[in-house]
């Protein structure tokens, strides 16, 4: 077992510099024009706004997440912006969350464990959907094991549509998430760091602030990567709910930090400096509440 397990760090990293997770989904729609206009691709133009985002906020956020869908959506060319976005966060030495959700089984799931804990797409973390079954997941359980990596496990997300799945209720009146989640926290078990957490964490919607407490309680080793705050109804009041001792989670924020810039007269030639002021003001109100 390492001496310090990737939970440990990223407990650390969220002791530090507080619990914001910053959402490279980057967009080439999402870049100043005349920033853009500078370069002669748009995988360029995209590597080099985020490359500026990640130097303006290195020492106020917790980690990365990156979302691989919109580096893949611009195809070879995107690719080569991901695994470039994903070495400079390495160089960095900041925490990586691969935002790939992957969800098979046997082989196939093996390979996408080699794909992003290995080689051009490594990453920290990544997450993946556990609604094939638990055989979807153990796969990933050698590289945490032997190569100091985590997870984070689709267990109750933030969108409309989660409860079409995660909220069906089971023959024993419980519901589908607390039962993925109760089998996460136990799988975590054999994967604890010093600060109490596992390596195998959780995706934990923050937009349904009435449940967190029994959440918080029955998960009580599952660190929380956290969407839903801001635009889909999440406030910091709620986020502290999911919190353990002021710790256990990060939030995730995407384009509220990536556009920052849009709410800013003339934000455009300091887009980086807007999306630093962002991240500190998400980090203070959060702080304001974590106990």
């Amino acid at each position: 077992m390492f001496l310090e397990m990737i939970i440990d760090k990223l407990y650390e990293r969220v002791a530090q510099r507080g619990h914001v997770c910053v959402g490279l989904d980057t967009d080439y729609a999402y870049l100043p024009t005349a920033f853009a206009q500078q370069f002669t691709t748009k995988g360029e133009a995209i590597f080099q706004y985020n490359k500026a985002l990640i130097d303006a906020t290195l020492d106020v956020v917790a980690c990365y997440k990156v979302q691989i869908a919109y580096y893949e959506a611009l195809g070879i060319e995107g690719l080569e912006c991901y695994k470039k976005t994903l070495a400079y966060l390495r160089e960095k030495d900041a925490i990586i969350i691969a935002d790939i959700k992957r969800g098979d089984i046997a082989k196939t799931a093996e390979m996408y464990a080699k794909a992003h804990f290995t080689g051009d797409f490594e990453a920290d973390f990544i997450t993946v959907n556990p609604y094939m079954g638990m055989d979807s997941i153990s796969p990933y359980l050698p590289y945490i094991q032997d190569n100091n990596k985590g997870i984070f496990v689709l267990i109750r997300t933030s969108n409309e549509g989660a409860k079409d799945i995660e909220y069906v209720e089971t023959a024993d009146q419980r519901r589908v998430y607390n039962v993925v989640g109760e089998k996460i926290n136990a799988l975590g078990k054999d994967q604890m760091g010093q600060c109490g957490f596992s390596s195998i964490g959780g995706v934990m919607g923050c937009t349904h602030a009435d449940e967190a407490a029994a959440v918080r309680k029955t998960l009580d080793s599952t660190f929380f990567l956290i969407p839903g705050y801001g635009a889909q109804g999440g406030k910091a009041e709620d986020i502290a709910l999911y919190l353990k001792n002021a710790n256990g989670g990060v939030v995730n924020a995407s384009r509220s930090i990536l556009l920052a810039y849009r709410k800013v007269e003339n934000g455009e030639a300091n887009f980086a400096q807007c999306s630093r002021n962002e991240a500190i003001r998400m980090r203070d109100d959060i702080l304001k509440y974590a106990k």
